[in-house]
C-alpha cells in the first residue's frame, strides 16, 4: 500500500487521512524485510521518468522538462522564486507538518542541506496543508530546518501535480525536473542522485 495521501480532498478529510497515513508509514518503516516498493509509490505519470530497469532513478537529461516557475512569500516574509536558484541543484519538497511520511524524510533533507549546500544544493520546502506560519516555524525549529520554506496553495499544487504527499522533486542546474517522487524516498539512492546532479 503506497505511503502517500490524496491531495484533492477537503481540509478536514485530509486531516483524517494524514493521521491514517502516518500510522501506515510508521508500521511500514519498522516491518523487517518489507520490500522498499511496499513503502513507496510509483513515479507520477505527470512528468517524465527514468527508463524501466534503469540503475539510476534520474530522468535522462534529454527527457527532462523545465520545472514550472513560481513566486511565493516564505514564512519569514521574503519573496521566493524557483528561478533565483538557477545554477543550483534544487530539492523541492512538498510536505506538511501533519504528514507522517514527510516527518520521516525531513531529517534526511536537513542532513543533505548541511552536507551539500556548499557544493550547490538548495532546499525549498513548501507546506501544502495550509498550516499557519507559526505552526510551521515551530516545527522547523524542532526539526532544525534551516532552508527556505513557504506555504503553498491549490494553484501551485495543480501546477506541480501534487496529488500525493510527500512529493519530492530534484531539479537540475538548468531548471529541469530530474526526478519527481511521490512517497518516501529511498535515502541512499536519493543521496546518490543528488551527488550525480552536483557533479
Amino acid at each position: 500500500m503506497p505511503i502517500v495521501m490524496q491531495f484533492r480532498l477537503g481540509r478536514k478529510e485530509r486531516s483524517v487521512l494524514y493521521f491514517a497515513v502516518s500510522l501506515v508509514a510508521a508500521i511500514a518503516m519498522v516491518q523487517p524485510g518489507m520490500p522498499a516498493a511496499a513503502a513507496q509509490s510509483a513515479q507520477g505519470t505527470a512528468l517524465p521518468t527514468a527508463p524501466k530497469g534503469s540503475a539510476f532513478a534520474l530522468i535522462p537529461a534529454q527527457s527532462r522538462v523545465a520545472a514550472p516557475e513560481f513566486t511565493l512569500t516564505d514564512i519569514n516574509g521574503r519573496t521566493i522564486t524557483l528561478s533565483e536558484f538557477r545554477g543550483k541543484v534544487v530539492l523541492l519538497d512538498f510536505w506538511a507538518v501533519e504528514c507522517g511520511g514527510c516527518k520521516v524524510e525531513i531529517p534526511w533533507y536537513v542532513a543533505f542541506d548541511k552536507i551539500y549546500r556548499d557544493k550547490g544544493l538548495a532546499l525549498i520546502g513548501i507546506d501544502m496543508y495550509g498550516e499557519s506560519p507559526d505552526v510551521v516555524k515551530t516545527f522547523m525549529a524542532k526539526a532544525r530546518m534551516n532552508y527556505r520554506v513557504a506555504i503553498g496553495n491549490d494553484a501551485l499544487g495543480e501546477r506541480f501535480h501534487v496529488e500525493e504527499m510527500p512529493l519530492t522533486l530534484l531539479i537540475d542546474r538548468s531548471g529541469r525536473v530530474a526526478l519527481s517522487h511521490a512517497g518516501i524516498v529511498d535515502k541512499t539512492q536519493f543521496e546518490n542522485d543528488i551527488q550525480e546532479l552536483l557533479q
